[in-house]
């Protein structure tokens, strides 16, 4: 913890400069650097230590400088009481689901989620655990108050979810949950804390991949779980210093870097995505578009009661075309690359085909191949005026 702590009594963006952050001791230099040890000074004697501690500096799998700072930051920003910080999105799901879940309990997750999370637990953790897993649409709350049980253990959503953009009422979720006796995660990943702070709104866990828009530029891989130091603790101990689920000194420092600029990037990715989401919508070759900053969108109302002051900059679209049609427009586009990840400050696109293997869980309209798109913060004319020259030359507009 720093010396100059930055509570909610400061704003977001002075939190995204500040906390974590000190002058360091030793230098003087007024950013701290990069501890690339892997292990710290024991002391006089050592003998009555527990090992697998993560209080103080031990050994970096058990916690390290720059993994702690960065924990401070994020817990601050999402409004948590604590903060895990691994070496991984899927590593900070992995170590949530692994902590918290034992044989015989049960979990509802969203139908619509990023494809590790739909791995985990409708595969590995039924086959493996034998924790029962049940797939509902959390956009609709009946839907999930018919499917809990007495062992029901977690609800965990994804909202904006991954890849089609479903809205679920935060909420009203964690009501459904803490009446049930359960616990609510939600992966913020796609909204970021910027947008949405899921704690403030009832979840007991927010989770993100910082290797999307908190580090925002594309070189470094990180995960957080945020939420209340009593299970927190437990998710320290088991995924990060068991299971050695700990992130490298590097990528901590890296995404404490990128994670400055987090306020200012989200606002251009904001403007940038409702911008070319209401261009694409009036194009006769576009089929449809996903994005909850829309009017049009299912969720639009949910989302503006618990999305501020933005909806994200990832958005959906499939183009009135047949397969080859949607990788020729990929292929002359020239300021958006294709490549997957999210959150970058270039854009990215990836198409997504007819076969993909959860198909069943979406929309109608998600059904003949579409495209997810990561909207970075280039100026807006030079996305649209790409958009539109590729889909001149594939004969859609």
């Amino acid at each position: 913890m720093s010396k100059r702590t930055y509570g909610n009594e400061f704003g977001f963006q002075t939190r995204a400069v500040h906390t974590g952050n000190d002058v360091d001791a030793e230098t003087g230099a007024i950013k701290r650097p990069i501890t690339m040890a892997n292990s710290y000074e024991l002391p006089y004697d050592p003998t009555d230590m527990n090992w697998s501690s993560a209080d103080g500096n031990l050994y970096t799998r058990n916690g390290g400088s720059n993994q702690k700072y960065l924990q401070e930051k994020i817990a601050s920003l999402e409004g948590g009481e604590d903060c895990v910080v691994l070496s991984s999105g899927v590593a900070a799901l992995s170590g949530l689901f692994f902590s918290l879940l034992k044989s015989g309990d049960h979990v509802i997750f969203s139908s619509v989620t990023y494809i590790a999370v739909y791995r985990l637990l409708n595969e590995l953790f039924n086959n493996k655990f034998n924790v029962e897993t049940t797939i509902v649409d959390t956009s609709d709350l009946d839907a999930v108050r018919k499917v809990i049980q007495p062992n029901t253990k977690l609800i965990h959503i994804e909202t904006p979810g991954n890849p089609t953009l479903t809205i679920s009422d935060i909420k009203a979720i964690a009501e459904i949950a803490h009446e049930n006796g359960a616990l609510l995660s939600v992966d913020n990943t796609f909204a970021s804390p910027f947008n949405q702070i899921p704690i403030e709104l009832g979840a007991d866990f927010a989770v993100e991949s910082l290797t999307k828009y908190i580090n925002g530029h594309g070189d470094a891989m990180g995960g957080a779980i945020i939420g209340k130091k009593e299970y927190l603790d437990i998710i320290r101990a088991q995924a990060q210093v068991n299971l050695g689920g700990a992130i490298s000194p590097f990528n901590a420092w890296l995404i404490m870097r990128g994670s400055v600029t987090l306020p200012l990037r989200m606002k251009q990715h904001n403007d940038n995505a409702l911008k070319v989401a209401k261009w694409l919508e009036k194009q006769d070759g576009v089929s449809f578009v996903a994005y909850p900053g829309l009017e049009s969108h299912k969720g639009h109302e949910t989302a503006k009661k618990q999305m501020s002051p933005g909806f994200g900059g990832v958005l959906s679209f499939g183009l009135k075309a047949d397969h080859d049609t949607h990788n020729k427009f990929v292929q002359n586009l020239r300021v958006i690359t294709s490549a997957v990840s999210l959150g970058h400050d270039a854009s990215l696109i990836v198409f997504l085909g007819e076969d993909d293997e959860r198909q069943y869980l979406y929309p109608e309209e998600f059904h003949n191949g579409f495209f997810r798109f990561s909207v970075g913060i280039e100026d807006t004319d030079d996305i649209i005026n790409d958009l539109k020259q590729s889909l001149e030359k594939v004969g859609l507009l």
